[in-house]
């Protein structure tokens, strides 16, 4: 059974589409989302000698190092990306060298929200991969030829276009916390001071969550590019010129055989 274009094509391209941007945040995880250069761009040292000695719940946090921050984000990232453990046991030195833990409860329930939320996201990613494998094959034993690189750019920067248009319309502040209030359970509090928490205050949120997105954004665009020049690249050379020889009738042979010249 054949199936028709316009059905195989939006499911190569929405698997390949979550298929590559579960893998542009799993590479950046890989690298604590490079924190250490959000942390210099934003001035979080700065931002943390001011608030940190304010927290109502923990003290001591504006002894703590640049180097320490940059270890206690790599422990958050680490946890939220394996389902959540680990999360309160995340701490931090204080002079006398007693362990001070960074996050009092609300604060890891926030965080563990946040584990089952990127847990889906693993999923819809792994399902958009299986999407966009099995309709690519069906497609390349089609020998389908590849739509025009230029509808497919036009298609994927106006999306971005306008998904950022959007964005920066409503509010980047507005749009983050609308999100907020739709994915996480109801009465989990997501919200926080930088005076009641040293987790907002070590990441400076919303602040470094827009220097993520761009690193993302980044990211899935190098990786979305490289694998539709590979998919293009496929379906071309799955397509072998039809020589002249080919493409000519074939000469039947008479049977029988020739008669003797007397």
């Amino acid at each position: 059974m054949r199936l028709p274009n316009y059905l195989i094509w939006p499911f190569v391209f929405t698997g390949q589409l979550l298929a590559t941007s579960l893998l542009a945040w799993h590479l950046l995880a890989q690298i604590n989302f490079a924190y250490p250069t959000g942390y210099k761009l934003l001035d979080l040292d700065k931002h943390i000698a001011e608030f940190a000695p304010l927290n109502r719940h923990i003290h001591g946090f504006e002894f703590t190092q640049p180097a320490d921050h940059w270890n206690l984000f790599a422990q958050i990232t680490d946890a939220v990306q394996h389902d959540g453990k680990g999360l309160a046991e995340i701490s931090f030195n204080l002079p006398n060298n007693i362990q001070q833990p960074l996050m009092h409860s609300a604060e890891i329930i926030h965080l563990q929200d946040v584990s089952h939320l990127i847990n889906k996201f693993y999923i819809a990613g792994s399902l958009g991969a299986v999407i966009w494998i099995i309709f690519f094959l069906i497609a390349y034993r089609q020998r389908l030829i590849f739509p025009r690189a230029r509808n497919i750019m036009l298609g994927f920067c106006g999306g971005i276009f306008i998904i950022t248009s959007t964005i920066l319309a409503i509010g980047a502040t507005n749009v983050f916390y609308w999100f907020h209030t739709k994915v996480f359970p109801e009465g989990h509090q997501w919200f926080f001071y930088y005076e009641d928490s040293l987790m907002t205050t070590l990441m400076k949120a919303p602040d470094i969550f827009a220097f993520i997105a761009t690193l993302l954004l980044v990211a899935l665009i190098v990786i979305w590019g490289l694998s539709t020049f590979a998919m293009a690249r496929a379906l071309k050379n799955n397509h072998a010129p039809i020589t002249a020889a080919e493409n000519s009738p074939k000469i039947k042979s008479r049977s029988g055989k020739r008669s003797k010249r007397k």
